[in-house]
């Protein structure tokens, strides 16, 4: 049987892969089905729409979602009435591919959302303060939590950090070592670039990949293509994987010592990645 996770939206890149992530508001149905280009959506109940409008739009996501539609969806925090009113629309539409719970804050709002959902309904929650980033090792370990997201805008708002590459480093790298000594099933989502500039995105992506985040929201369709190619291996990395393999063997056969072990373990997560987003 495939979970909805497997599903990723309707995406033939599973949502632990996904590199791109289109953020919907959901007061526009119009915009529900997942472009071409954008390997995952997500319908936003949240900020993507006003406390007067939450109600009209919670109906237009279960109307997508009870038909042939497939998303993920953002649903308010915990800490408000619309996070039960959310997850009263949407726990069992078919078409639900998982959760992303806005301003998580501890392990047990992903643990209480879980409990609210269809058993295995993924959930990605998003840090955006500073009280949910020292709480992410157990909101990582939670039951439920598929991958970590981060919200850079609003926890830049919490802090006064600055949005400039080292001051976001720590917070990007704590959750990514968060991620993988939590094992979880992908890296983290970086929060999304604001600027409809096309060089300032790639610059972004580029950090994005340098601290280990392995996905990033978008705010348009347009910028899936800049996301999804810097996130993808290069075509320098994908020969230099192949090299690797044809001189150590697929099953490292030709292994000289231990220091061939890393390289060809990496070579082969990169040839299996170039395969899984179709650049080979």
């Amino acid at each position: 049987m495939t979970t909805s996770a497997q599903r990723s939206a309707g995406s033939e890149v599973h949502a632990d892969l996904a590199r791109s992530w289109l953020l919907i508001p959901a007061t526009k149905p119009d915009n529900f089905r997942r472009p071409t280009e954008v390997d995952a959506t997500i319908i936003d109940l949240e900020d993507g729409v006003t406390p007067d409008d939450k109600p009209g739009a919670r109906q237009a996501v279960v109307e997508w979602l009870s038909g042939e539609g497939t998303a993920w969806v953002r649903i308010n925090d915990a800490t408000t009435p619309h996070w039960t009113d959310d997850l009263e629309a949407i726990s069992t539409l078919p078409g639900l591919a998982g959760v992303m719970l806005a301003k998580t804050e501890s392990g047990g709002q992903i643990e209480s959302t879980s409990e609210r959902l269809e058993e295995g309904t993924p959930i990605i929650p998003l840090i955006e303060s500073a009280m949910g980033l020292e709480a992410a090792p157990e909101i990582a370990r939670a039951e439920g939590t598929f991958r970590m997201a981060f919200g850079s805008g609003d926890f830049r708002r919490d802090t006064g950090m600055s949005d400039d590459a080292m001051s976001m480093a720590y917070p990007r790298a704590r959750l990514v070592i968060t991620s993988r000594a939590a094992r979880l099933a992908g890296g983290p989502i970086d929060g999304p670039t604001i600027s409809a500039n096309d060089t300032i995105l790639q610059r972004d992506c580029e950090t994005t990949v340098s601290l280990g985040l392995t996905g990033k929201l978008c705010l348009h369709p347009d910028q899936a293509k800049t996301v999804n190619k810097v996130l993808s291996p290069s075509t320098h990395e994908i020969t230099w994987a192949q090299e690797v393999i044809d001189d150590l063997g697929a099953d490292g056969e030709r292994v000289r010592d231990g220091s061939d072990l890393p390289r060809l373990a990496k070579a082969k997560k990169l040839t299996h990645l170039a395969k899984v987003f179709g650049l080979r």
